[in-house]
């Protein structure tokens, strides 16, 4: 499991102390921290991407199918249901195979019978904010194929949690009370 460490924060209001000092209170309390890994490397394989087109998704009304350009000269396909998705926009393209920070891998996959290729992608799904309701816009002069973290300051560290600790555990560990 991977945990970000403004989860924790967020988790536990208050929580103080570096990244190591959080990782030792983890493994006080019996939580096995296998890696802390800077959010900047976890994030390295996301791009600027520049929507080209946005059409309506012909099987599902809250879906749009978006032409984006990575920088590789060929558009992809990716399908989104964001709201603020627009024609000449530049967010995070999360190409397919990517692992986002909170562990999850983004494939290649059909939603409602059309391709999409990857993901366009929110501040909270790259761990660079709570925003989910709409996707990071990037600076109109971020250049499609530009790597994120050249665009965007990139602070923090993912932990990588053996198991699955529920945030009870998490809590107890790192709360107030919990052993300094």
């Amino acid at each position: 499991m991977n945990v970000s460490l403004r989860a924790l924060r967020a988790l536990v209001p208050g929580l103080e102390g570096g990244a190591d000092a959080i990782a030792a209170r983890l493994r006080d309390a019996g939580i096995e921290v296998l890696r802390v890994v800077p959010l900047r490397e976890l994030l390295e394989p996301i791009v600027v991407g520049r929507v080209e087109s946005v059409e309506p998704h012909p099987n599902a009304d809250r879906l749009r199918i978006c032409r984006v350009d990575d920088g590789s000269g060929e558009p992809v396909q990716i399908i989104t249901g964001a709201a603020n998705v627009r024609e000449g926009g530049r967010y995070p393209l999360i190409r397919s195979g990517t692992t986002l920070p909170g562990g999850r891998r983004i494939k290649r996959g059909k939603l409602r019978g059309e391709v999409s290729e990857g993901m366009l992608g929110s501040p909270d799904e790259m761990e660079l904010g709570s925003e989910h309701d709409g996707l990071m816009t990037l600076p109109a002069e971020a250049a499609p194929g530009a790597r994120l973290v050249d665009v965007v300051e990139v602070e923090g560290v993912v932990f990588a949690l053996q198991g699955n600790p529920s945030e009870e555990e998490l809590v107890s560990a790192l709360g107030p009370g919990a052993a300094l």
